[in-house]
């Protein structure tokens, strides 16, 4: 019996086991939500495909994404992730990664965890679109119009509201599977 997913997820194997492993399964810990911010703000303008296939080279030019090493990185360091063909080397990206970082520790400081202050904005639980195709899926809400401008008011950058709603789909704060999908339970 073959599973029905959502449409997009059906170009590659790669973009399959993301969605049937990853997407849309609520994620509270800290180092995989500073991840997928990370990898969100330099998918912008781009398709979540090319950050897919450079996932690995990410997690190792930002060392694992430890939030304490990445917020430390000097300018040789981002001179050297520059030039690396491993991943996306857009130089304002890479600095916002690291000014990103130092905005998620303030964060923690302030909230007890970058997850605590996250969830909060969705009451701290998934908020289920339940919709029936990828055309009822929006780019953006009135949630990540909000939670946009309250990361922007703390220093992020690359935090646009479609870039931070994908980051709430991508970490199950909103359930975006489409009703045929086999994982929309």
């Amino acid at each position: 019996m073959t599973k029905i997913r959502c449409a997009w997820c059906e170009k590659t194997d790669l973009y399959k086991d993301y969605h049937d492993n990853e997407w849309g399964k609520p994620v509270y810990d800290e180092v995989a939500l500073f991840e997928f911010l990370i990898l969100e703000t330099f998918q912008a303008g781009l398709s979540w495909y090319t950050v897919l296939v450079k996932r690995e080279n990410f997690r190792k030019a930002f060392a694992g994404f430890d939030v304490q090493k990445v917020a430390n990185f000097k300018d040789a360091k981002l001179q050297v992730l520059a030039e690396d063909v491993g991943i996306i080397r857009n130089k304002l990206k890479i600095k916002a990664a690291v000014t990103n970082a130092q905005a998620f520790i303030k964060i923690q400081e302030e909230f007890g965890s970058f997850s605590k202050y996250i969830w909060g904005f969705v009451d701290g639980k998934p908020i289920d679109n339940n919709p029936k195709s990828l055309n009822d899926v929006p780019a953006t809400t009135e949630i990540s119009d909000k939670l946009s401008k309250d990361l922007k008011k703390r220093g992020f950058k690359f935090v646009g509201s479609t870039v931070v709603y994908a980051f709430m789909q991508a970490t199950g704060m909103v359930n975006d599977h489409i009703e045929a999908c086999w994982l929309r339970a």
